[in-house]
């Protein structure tokens, strides 16, 4: 973070709108699954709560709001990224998982663009945390970089495994982002008060 053109005042609001973004999207999940007794998290995709009834209407809104947060968060990725390529390329990731978890509300489970959707998401998080982890190390902020790595990595390895159901890898791959989310969040509010790296 070069900090050349950042707007400090700017970076401290975005950074809010990365704490806030997880907590919203799994407020989201929560609901939808106390609305679906059905749901089995060993069986079933959280996708298969957008389907039909109470739980869709729920979880595809909610995805659609939660997603809009993220945008704002990602602005706020650009920001502090300033010209660094790296940085930018971190941004762009982050805005391409977010207009996928967009798209994974407006094309529910089901629709043609749904699986396309929800590919893109649950590879371009993992990407976006370690592009932007290796951004913040270049930036002098080895720790936050460091961990930002082990969250992208864990985000990606839970995948490995043949599961039944993909709503318990995919909790865990949103958890992992969602960690990285409010890190970040909080890192980005405290710019203004702390000395801004090179």
């Amino acid at each position: 973070m070069n900090g050349s053109t950042m707007n400090p005042s700017k970076v401290n609001l975005y950074g809010k709108f990365g704490i806030l973004t997880p907590v919203v999207g799994f407020v989201v999940i929560l609901a939808a699954v106390l609305s679906a007794p059905w749901f089995n998290w060993w069986t079933n995709a959280l996708s298969d709560l957008g389907v039909e009834g109470l739980s869709a209407t729920i979880f595809n809104n909610g995805l659609k709001v939660t997603a809009f947060l993220m945008v704002i968060f990602s602005i706020g990725i650009k920001e502090i990224a300033d010209e660094d390529k790296i940085g930018l390329t971190g941004f762009v990731l982050l805005l391409l998982g977010s207009i996928s978890l967009l798209g994974i509300g407006v094309f529910p489970e089901g629709t043609e663009l749904h699986y396309p959707f929800s590919v893109t998401f649950f590879v371009t998080m993992p990407l976006s945390i370690w592009v932007i982890g290796y951004f913040f190390i270049r930036g002098g902020l080895g720790n936050i970089g460091k961990i930002s790595i082990v969250l992208g990595i864990a985000a990606a390895i839970i995948w490995i495994p043949k599961w039944d159901g993909v709503a318990i890898p995919e909790t865990i791959s949103a958890l992992a982002f969602a960690i990285w989310a409010q890190m970040v969040g909080s890192l980005m509010m405290k710019i203004p008060e702390e000395e801004q790296p090179q």
